[in-house]
């Protein structure tokens, strides 16, 4: 039984297919089966970025309504990101017993429900603890999302396909920010950002469409199937047996500072522009526009390059670059024009990381802990990377606000280097079941 975290050599037949298959084509090359749960995941990932965007543009509200500090503010977001890896966690291991498909619809059912709740609460606790479960969910959906997506997939198009669903979430950010802009204008600022919240039951109705449409994986049914003749069974700890324990590890560092990066930039950047840089509501929705138009874009150009260039050689090129971009627009003096034009290129980049990483890591562990691995790795990244936004908050106390996010998204790209560097590339590989 061959375990893939020995790094054994990897096959890359596959990959000369992929410089042969035009970009522009490559969806109608997909089976029926493969499009629907492309169509299903994209959905998921846009409507779980609205449900968890909307936090952003709240932020400000919840600190006059509520007289709340900045590091209470950060408290309220990484809640949410601390509870979503245990929810990664747990999702990983039950997709892994009973199925992606099935997994999935609940996740989506639970993120939509505690986000809807968010908008009733009445105190500060209420929201961290409704916050919290909402996180339960949301790191759920990714962890079985991004499997389903890279076992469903042929090899020739999976970095394409997985990096097109996470250009979903730019989808639903732009979402947030178009109710935040309308509800804002037409709503009473205490009534508006509990009506944000509300917004966020839609995803609810994407299990009606999974449900009828998204069929498990056939690498996952014969991974199940031969593991209930042998009589194998599946938990979280397999990930860190020794044949696995080095790729577990690696996965985690780069998932940490993707994320960490991410979140410090993403949670901050409307306040920031609220109130360093003194923009009023529709002038903050503009740049927050920009950003996002660069960050959809970043994941379509990134989901390319994932298949033409390989897994590493994106994440490295992506990473240094949101680097570079996050210094210029949080340290540099530049105009509001600049900032408004600087703002494509940051969301391009720190979003364009992420496309590479859900085919990575599917690639990356067995068949039989695909979900497990995926799911704890990612979601670990994310746990301590949620960590970012409350010391943000609570340097910003000390430094000026921009510093503050500059400080800990370059910290985290730095390590996100050092974790792909150590990965052994997987581009083309074919997916084996019960490897």
């Amino acid at each position: 039984m061959a375990a893939l975290g020995a790094f054994p050599g990897q096959p890359m037949a596959a990959a000369s297919q992929t410089a042969s298959s035009s970009n522009g084509s490559w969806i109608s090359q997909l089976s029926s089966s493969e499009r629907s749960t492309l169509v299903a995941t994209f959905g998921g990932w846009a409507l779980d970025g609205m449900d968890v965007m909307v936090y952003s543009f709240v932020i400000p509200s919840l600190i006059a309504a509520w007289h709340i500090s900045q590091k209470q503010a950060g408290l309220l977001g990484t809640a949410a990101l601390l509870l979503s890896a245990i929810g990664g966690w747990l999702a990983g291991t039950l997709a892994d017993r009973f199925g992606r498909a099935r997994v999935l619809q609940i996740t989506i059912l639970w993120f939509a429900f505690f986000t809807f709740l968010c908008g009733f609460t009445q105190t500060f606790t209420q929201l961290l603890v409704a916050r919290g479960l909402q996180g339960l969910g949301f790191g759920g959906e990714w962890a079985v999302g991004s499997v389903l997506m890279g076992e469903a997939i042929r090899a020739r198009h999976r970095g394409k396909a997985v990096g097109v669903v996470q250009g979903g979430w730019a989808v639903g950010w732009a979402l947030a920010a178009i109710f935040y802009s309308i509800l804002f204008k037409a709503l009473p600022e205490p009534i508006a950002w509990r009506a944000l919240f509300w917004i966020g039951i839609l995803p609810a109705l994407l299990v009606f469409y999974i449900r009828r449409r998204v069929p498990e994986p056939p690498v996952y049914a014969e991974t199940r199937k031969r593991l209930e003749t042998s009589g194998a069974g599946v938990s979280l700890l397999q990930v860190f047996s020794p044949e696995i324990l080095r790729v577990t590890l690696l996965t985690s560092v780069l998932a940490l500072g993707a994320q960490g990066g991410y979140y410090a930039i993403t949670t901050w950047l409307p306040t920031f522009l609220k109130t360093e840089r003194k923009l009023s509501v529709l002038n903050t929705t503009a740049y927050v526009f920009v950003v996002i138009l660069g960050s959809f874009t970043g994941y379509m150009v990134s989901a390319y390059l994932t298949d033409r260039l390989g897994r590493k050689k994106t994440l490295i090129l992506f990473a240094i670059s949101s680097f570079v971009a996050v210094i210029a627009y949080t340290f540099l003096p530049l105009s509001n024009p600049a900032m408004l034009v600087l703002g494509f290129p940051l969301g391009f980049f720190s979003s364009g990381v992420f496309s590479p990483i859900g085919p990575f890591f599917t690639e990356l562990f067995p068949s039989r802990l695909r979900a497990t691995g995926q799911g704890f790795s990612y979601n670990f990244g994310r746990g301590v990377g949620a960590l970012f936004p409350t010391l943000v908050g609570y340097i910003s106390g000390r430094l000026p606000l921009g510093q503050a996010i500059a400080i800990f998204s370059a910290s985290a790209y730095l390590i996100m280097i050092l974790g792909t560097v150590l990965l052994p590339e997987t581009r083309g590989k074919e997916l084996r079941a019960y490897e």
